[in-house]
């Protein structure tokens, strides 16, 4: 609008700068990686380790862009607000004016009426009261305006803090993105560095090479438990060989919790952004009691997801180069299981 007044970067949402220094600590964690290439024989598990940082980091940069796409909403609504205020006070003024202009014209000013041109209300107030020289109707009126111009100040500091936190998020998101990139672009140059042979032998035995896990197991059986559930796997289906881009939720590309938010999106069910918000998204329940839609979490710092679709398969957004496929729920360590 118009009357929207450009806003300094000044103050601080606590709770953003709580988290903010949480993503701040995980990207100074996960921030080295080796300047040598490692010998073949630990080549594997250096890669592993790579991807398995790397998804980790990418969970954190989901959790600051959503946090940065929050503070914008939070950001326009107050200006849309700010805005309806100030006019609200610009007429007001206009409607005390008014009374201004007619004690000039019949020769004199009112004191009072000087606290359209105060910066301090509340202080004119003050004084004008001990003057006698205010009536009843046109001090209410006056305390009205600076009532409202309190409430404008403190929404404008409000609205300030939440630009800072928007600056202070936007900088955990490119800290991320680097960290995200910087360990997948090392996983490449040590695959890339291997004979062709064991670089094979890795993608056989590891759970990189998706290109037999597209078509669809034996799934004979497995029955959703509602039909919620039933329509986020239909979803999750349809998105298998989809290429899995980090940071994505979807249609084009994925990666492990944009798949699952995406998916349960078309049974009309919101998850959270990440990983380990979907974690507690619902009931936990045991492994062996996994029905097809529940999702399954792995690793103790729940960085990754899938969804599980029976008979001991899941489907999930591995890492880059690996397409949306079916794996056996058991290809990494279980950490929960969650039922939405």
């Amino acid at each position: 609008m118009g009357s929207h007044r450009r806003l300094a970067l000044s103050g601080f949402n606590r709770g953003a700068g709580v988290a903010l220094c949480v993503l701040s600590a995980a990207a100074a964690a996960l921030g080295a990686v080796p300047a040598q290439a490692a010998p073949h024989g630990d080549t594997r598990a250096e890669v592993d380790r790579l991807y398995e940082e790397a998804e980790s980091a990418t969970q954190a940069y989901d959790k600051a862009d959503e946090r940065a796409d929050v503070l914008r909403r939070e950001i326009r609504d107050a200006q849309d607000h700010i805005a309806r205020q100030q006019q609200r006070i610009n007429t007001m003024r206009e409607a005390l004016g008014s009374l201004a202009g007619a004690q000039y014209r019949a020769g004199g000013l009112d004191p009072a009426v000087a606290l359209l041109f105060s910066d301090d209300p509340d202080d004119y107030l003050d004084k004008a009261a001990t003057l006698d020289r205010i009536g009843a109707q046109q001090a209410g009126r006056l305390r009205e305006l600076s009532t409202a111009m309190r409430e404008l100040a403190q929404e404008r500091a409000d609205a300030a803090g939440k630009l800072a936190a928007l600056e202070q998020s936007r900088k955990a998101v490119a800290t991320h993105k680097r960290t995200v990139e910087k360990k997948l672009a090392r996983a490449r140059q040590l695959l890339n560095a291997l004979p062709a042979a064991e670089r094979a032998a890795y993608d056989r035995a590891s759970r990189s090479d998706g290109s037999d896990r597209v078509d669809l197991p034996d799934l004979s059986g497995a029955v959703a438990p509602d039909a919620r559930a039933a329509a986020a796997v239909a979803a999750a289906r349809s998105a298998l060989g989809r290429p899995y881009v980090w940071g994505a939720t979807g249609p084009s590309g994925f990666d492990c919790s944009g798949l699952m938010q995406w998916s349960y999106g078309h049974a009309g069910v919101h998850l959270p952004r990440t990983s380990q918000e979907q974690r507690y998204a619902g009931r936990q329940i045991p492994l062996s009691q996994a029905r097809p839609g529940d999702l399954v979490v792995y690793r103790s710092d729940a960085s990754h997801v899938a969804m599980y679709v029976g008979n001991g398969q899941v489907i999930h957004a591995p890492y880059p180069g690996a397409p949306v496929r079916y794996d056996p729920v058991g290809m990494m360590p279980v950490s929960s299981v969650t039922r939405p």
